[in-house]
This record gives C-alpha cells, structure tokens and sequence, in this order.
C-alpha cells in the first residue's frame, strides 16, 4: 500500500477576485521511504498542494490518503489529531519564534501538546544533534545562519516523529553552501518510516529525488493551420486551459472574460475580423489566463506557434 495516494485532486482558490485552478484532477501516489519532489514554477500550485498534504486547505474535489487516513475526510478533532501527529511541516520562512532558543523552538510543539518541560527538551535536543546544531541549541535565531535556521525548522518538523514531512521551497533563502547541507539532510531524513515531500521550483534537484511530481504546465506543440467554427454563446477554452493554438478571428467575434470568485466574470476584451489572439499561452508555454467565448456565430483560423509567427512576419507583424 503506498505511503500517500493522491486521487482525482483538484484545488481551486481565489487571487484578486479570481477564481483560479492550479491543480486540476492530479493523480499520484509515493512510497514509505522517497525523497519526493513537487516541481514546477511559481502559481503551479506546489504551495496550495502542500498545504492540502498538511490537512491546512481542503481541496475542491479528489482525496487524499495518508497511510490508512483518509486526510481529505477528516474534520473537527481528527483533522487537528492529524495536523499534530500525522504530517511535519517546515515552511519557506522558517517561522521561528525570534524571542526563543532553538531548543525552545523545537520543543514548543511538544509544550503546546501538553509534554513536559523537561521531555520536550530532551526530545528537542536529540533532534537538534540529528540534524547537527548540537552546538547551537542555545542560539536565538536571529545569531543563526540561514541554513542553520532551516536546520531547527526541520527538527522541529520532526518532533512528533509523523510519518509525513512537507517542505516549502526549503532552499530557497540559502547560498549555494547553505543548500548542499539542508539537501543532504533531507536526503537522509527520508527513511523508512517518514515520506519527505519537497516543493521546488529547481528542477536540478530531481538526481536527489526518488520520485518527482511535475506541477509545471504542459506546453502543446500544436503544428499547421485550422477552421474553427463556434456557434453564438459557445465558448472556445476557459481560464486556466493548456494553451495550443493561436486564433485569428475570420467573421463574427469573440470576448475574453474572466470568472470571479463569487460569481458573475469580468469582460477582458473583445476581438472582431481580422484580429487575433491567444498568442501569449502557446508560445511561451502559460495557461490561459482569460476565458473565450463567441458573441455570435464565429469563424476562427487556429494557428500552430511557429505557423502565427511566420503569418505574422508575412504580414510585417513583429511577435516577439
């Protein structure tokens, strides 16, 4: 039985009165044990999807499974039971109390559950010389280094020895020495007993993973022209789509709107005969940023990425 099962996910939330889907029906599953990446750039939902492994959001649709727990399904107390024991979560800042030691830091946890001082402090220390600040754990965190920092925020992702570890972006504030040492301790801290999860946007870490889930936008490579006729009111892709093709409007037209949050959408623009667009999604790889829709009955010529350059340079156009 895999260590974490993700089925059918898909998670939705609003940007600027947006309603966005960075994730949409993802399906995947790891083993006791891995290194596993999420990769993929900034907005591809790595963050949002961690924080729906940690039990913090709740996805709009799909499951996920935590061993034997079903964590899109828990709610109340068991929700708060599996936040505690079931997942370790070590955040992009750090988040560091500033006014604590490390060992304190490690050990508020443990305080928070209701431990005592001084098993929280011996837990605290034993995962502090795990991860090598066996001389620090006196040390506020503003007298520690980057890396050392990431180093306490992993011991106490740690503490209550949960079986699954989420990092966010756990590199991203370090210099290139610091990153070597908190890599090769995330290295050896996925052991059996505890799945790592790691979300990056650096993909030269994927020779350290045991398996990696690729969040990035898949690019089509849409080749040749074709006629698209679209009926008044039908609409030809919605925000968030996969981009393939470039569209030049032949007869009729065509807006571009947004869907809001709470309802209702926003009109972007509007295009007529002789005027194209699209061409941003295709040929630099994004998904749809609007949604396209025929305000009466329409005639489209939809163009590969290499086919709208060479047109538009045909015609003296410039697209860069």
């Amino acid at each position: 039985m895999p260590a974490l099962t993700i089925t059918d996910l898909t998670i939705e939330y609003t940007q600027g009165g947006y309603a966005l889907r960075p994730v949409d029906s993802l399906n995947a599953e790891a083993d006791d044990g891995e290194l596993v990446l999420l990769l993929g750039p900034s907005g591809s939902g790595k963050t949002t999807l961690l924080s729906c492994l940690a039990g913090l959001l709740t996805p709009a649709a799909g499951t996920i499974t935590s061993g034997e727990t079903e964590v899109t399904a828990l709610d109340g107390n068991a929700l708060a039971e599996y936040r505690r024991h079931g997942v370790g979560v070590v955040f992009q800042a750090f988040n560091l109390i500033p006014s604590l030691s490390a060992r304190e830091n490690v050990a508020a946890p443990l305080r928070l559950a209701g431990t005592g001082r001084r098993q929280a402090n011996t837990r605290a220390e034993k995962l502090l010389e795990r991860v090598g600040l066996e001389e620090r754990m006196d040390h506020r965190p503003g007298q520690l280094s980057g890396g050392e920092q990431q180093r306490v925020a992993i011991a106490r992702a740690l503490v209550h020895d949960a079986p699954l570890v989420v990092a966010d972006e756990p590199t991203a504030h370090l210099d290139y020495v610091q990153v070597e040492s908190v890599l090769e301790l995330i290295r050896e801290l996925a052991v059996t007993g505890r799945l790592f999860v790691v979300a990056t946007h650096d993909d030269r870490l994927t020779p350290l993973a045991d398996r990696v889930i690729d969040l990035s936008p898949k690019r089509k490579t849409a080749t040749g022209t074709r006629e698209v006729r679209l009926a008044a009111g039908e609409h030809l892709f919605e925000m968030g789509d996969r981009a393939d093709f470039v569209y030049v409007v032949e007869r009729g037209e065509v807006e571009m709107f947004r869907p809001l949050a709470g309802g209702g959408e926003e009109l972007n623009l509007r295009r007529g005969p002789g005027s194209y667009f699209g061409e941003l999604g295709p040929l630099l790889g994004m998904p749809r940023s609007t949604s396209a829709r025929a305000t009466v009955d329409t005639v489209l010529t939809a163009y590969g990425p290499q086919e709208f350059r060479r047109s538009r340079a045909g015609a003296g156009v410039q697209v860069s």
